[in-house]
């Protein structure tokens, strides 16, 4: 098997010619020896190849020359692994690496992973009672949300508001507005008791999520909270949240050409309160309010 120019490059075409000349070539893959000879005769082709003999008379030694084989039959033999379909299919499934910090062990991405789905997904081993809920959120979240849900000063609140959604003044409450009961569970893991959010276990987790559903007479006061349990929770709100349909319910009133500038005429002041005498005055005649 003899080297052609195009196996190794253009500068190198004339030294190229041999195979086995050369003291320690590398094998290729079929067992062939690759090797160089002649190469005191275009200086300056390989630059790994010493210019100069220790005696300074510009004959290139051995070594150089095997120098210049290894680098070529390692040229080679890449370029004959890199063609084949194998190497390159290996190539492109083999992970992307940057060899910075090491890969995290299953207890570090559980640490992480502690989203609840609505079906349940996600949930931990573990167990809570209404009554055993009603201690813990006596002692770690009244303090916020109000003994019965109602929500102390303007911290949100927990229970009621049944019926308010289509109201003017609707009260988004765990009972009147979450339409699944992992939503709960979900963000009290996550983010409570404030300010120290993760502390409870799964047990005080899954008490304290009964017994909010109960100030919401979504489960009895003797309900017991679990995985198996968790399906049989029916929230008020379930059937209040559909997929986006505006496309077909608000059709009717859309206008297919909106107006995209200078829409609206500019705004001129035409009176004063002064001038229509519509500011309201003190007892005494003077322009104010009490």
């Amino acid at each position: 098997m003899a080297v052609s120019c195009a196996e190794t490059s253009p500068s190198a075409a004339a030294d190229i010619t041999d195979i086995g000349h050369c003291r320690g070539a590398l094998p290729l893959p079929d067992g062939e020896r690759v090797g160089v000879r002649r190469l005191g005769r275009s200086r300056g082709r390989f630059p790994l190849t010493p210019a100069l003999s220790p005696t300074g008379r510009g004959s290139r030694p051995r070594v150089g020359r095997c120098i210049a084989s290894i680098v070529s039959a390692t040229i080679v033999t890449m370029a004959l692994f890199s063609s084949s379909p194998s190497f390159a299919q290996d190539k492109a499934a083999a992970p992307r690496k940057f060899n910075i910090g090491r890969v995290a062990t299953p207890q570090e991405i559980s640490g992480w992973d502690i989203d609840v789905r609505p079906d349940g997904q996600g949930l931990p081993d573990g167990k809570g009672s209404v009554a055993d809920g009603e201690e813990i959120y006596m002692a770690k979240c009244a303090a916020c949300h109000g003994e019965f849900g109602e929500g102390a000063g303007r911290w949100p609140v927990l229970a009621s508001g049944k019926g308010t959604l289509k109201s003017d003044d609707p009260v988004k409450t765990v009972g009147s507005y979450f339409p699944y009961a992992a939503s709960v569970f979900d963000y009290v893991r996550h983010a409570m008791p404030f300010g120290d959010a993760q502390s409870l276990t799964n047990d005080e987790l899954y008490a304290v999520t009964a017994y909010v559903l109960n100030l919401n007479d979504i489960v009895p006061e003797d309900f017991v909270l679990s995985k198996e349990t968790f399906g049989n929770i029916k929230m008020p709100n379930a059937g209040g949240f559909y997929d986006d349909d505006r496309e077909t319910a608000e059709k009717a009133f859309w206008n297919p050409k909106p107006c995209m500038s200078d829409c609206k005429p500019p705004v001129k002041v035409t009176a004063r309160a002064r001038v229509i005498d519509v500011t309201p005055e003190d007892a005494k005649g003077r322009p104010g309010a009490d």
